[in-house]
């Protein structure tokens, strides 16, 4: 395998920790050190930030790789897959190649958890073999790939053992950075075909199984008190942001429609908005549960195996972060003072729940501000400042997606403000976190 040397940055004003490298430390005094982990001349960001990330010792962060922005992903265009080694001044190692990627969520490279995935560790990846999209799963000791999956891989179950799938043909053209280029939908014409939806793929023999069709899903009765963008039966549905709940019995998911011209344009549909349910469903189909029906739910994580936090609209606060209890109507506000912008937010490892781990989209000045959450104290605790340039727009934007460390104590993400193009940074929130111990 290919390793390449990266050298972390030596721009830095203050080192208030020490690092494999050189550390650039915030500007302020109160912000923790953040460091370049990647740098160019090509670009680097990550999978999504609800996937593991970093490896089971937290050594090792998984990274994307591409030699050009600024343009949706063609046919021919192909990333490198690696991973960063934390330990040998962020070496950089080649794992694989794809040709089924975009710029949101890279070709959901992710590690495979399971019982035993401290001693076996595996990644998986997806690509494209001819007219279709696989998975490649690799193992890290051999550096081989030892499956490739017929049906590419969404998100993975908590015991490595399957996956969701999701149609990567249909979110192409339904929602530009989502999907994956060089595969045209069959069913493009179909406003909710019966043929192809959500799928369960075994991670050891490839057999899959279609669990929901969009026609199912969009046949369900939608609620009658709430006034949707969109008209359901005029619009095209598509399946997005599949999610295993904790202990592996139920999964989430969200179902998105829009009413599109046949003959709009990529960058129309990008900027175009769109109508939205939060599903729940046990982990064979059965037993689906509308969450949250109000037409605008956005990034979500599971909490526990019954409690989703997510970004959405509800009449007792309109738009917010709210708790939602799987198969119920009980929702309580989270953050109300404090998480007050939609971002990409997730529990911080160890913390007992406590800790929130978010971002928002660019201000009015184009900054990021990515930051913790303490429940407990109903504390808010910026972790950087980060610009964003104007270019760095709809599909093409470079959002933090901040994803932490098994540990709890580092934070990954990707930006822009260095401009040197997407790069990946690591933040040190261990001060941050265990002085609230």
């Amino acid at each position: 395998m290919l390793r390449r040397q990266f050298c972390a940055s030596t721009a830095a004003t203050i080192s208030l920790a020490s690092f494999a490298g050189d550390t650039i430390a915030s500007t302020s005094s109160e912000l923790p050190p953040i460091r370049a982990i990647t740098r160019g001349p090509k670009f680097h960001w990550r999978g999504y930030y609800d996937k593991d990330l970093f490896d089971a010792n937290d050594r090792y962060v998984l990274a994307n790789e591409v030699d050009f922005e600024g343009r949706s992903p063609e046919p021919s265009d192909r990333i490198s897959v690696g991973m960063i080694d934390l330990q040998k001044q962020d070496e950089w190692i080649d794992l694989g190649t794809s040709t089924a990627w975009n710029w949101q969520q890279g070709c959901m490279l992710q590690w495979i958890p399971g019982d035993d995935y401290r001693e076996k560790q595996h990644v998986l990846w997806n690509d494209r073999e001819g007219d279709r999209f696989v998975c490649r799963i690799l193992d890290i000791e051999s550096r081989r790939i030892v499956r490739t999956l017929p049906a590419p891989i969404y998100c993975v179950a908590p015991n490595g053992q399957w996956g969701l799938s999701i149609d990567f043909r249909r979110l192409n053209d339904c929602r530009p950075g989502y999907g994956y280029a060089g595969i045209p939908d069959p069913y493009s014409r179909d406003l909710a075909p019966e043929q192809t939806g959500i799928s369960r793929v075994d991670l050891k023999t490839g057999e899959s199984q279609l669990l929901l069709s969009y026609a199912q899903i969009a046949a369900i009765q939608y609620a009658s008190d709430v006034k949707l963008q969109f008209d359901p039966k005029k619009s095209k549905h598509w399946f997005n942001h599949l999610l295993v709940a904790p202990g592996g019995k139920r999964f989430l998911f969200l179902h998105r429609w829009r009413e599109t011209p046949e003959d709009a344009s990529r960058e129309k549909i990008a900027s175009t908005g769109f109508s939205t349910r939060m599903f729940t469903a046990n982990a064979d189909g059965s037993s689906l549960h509308i969450v949250d029906p109000y037409g605008k739910t956005s990034h979500f994580i599971w909490r526990d195996s019954n409690s989703i936090c997510a970004w959405a609209w509800h009449p007792s606060h309109r738009e917010r972060f709210y708790l939602y209890e799987d198969q119920s109507n009980r929702v309580s506000v989270v953050g109300v003072d404090a998480m007050t912008q939609n971002g990409h937010n997730t529990y911080m490892p160890f913390t007992n729940n406590d800790w929130i781990l978010n971002d928002t989209y660019p201000d009015k000045g184009r900054i990021q501000h990515p930051y913790l959450y303490q429940i407990s104290t109903n504390r808010k605790v910026p972790i950087a400042d980060l610009l964003s340039p104007d270019r760095y727009r709809a599909e093409y934007r470079c959002d933090n997606h901040p994803s932490a460390s098994r540990s709890g104590r580092q934070v990954v993400l990707d930006s822009t403000h260095d401009g040197k193009g997407r790069q990946v940074y690591l933040i040190d929130v261990s001060t941050i976190v265990d002085a609230a111990r």
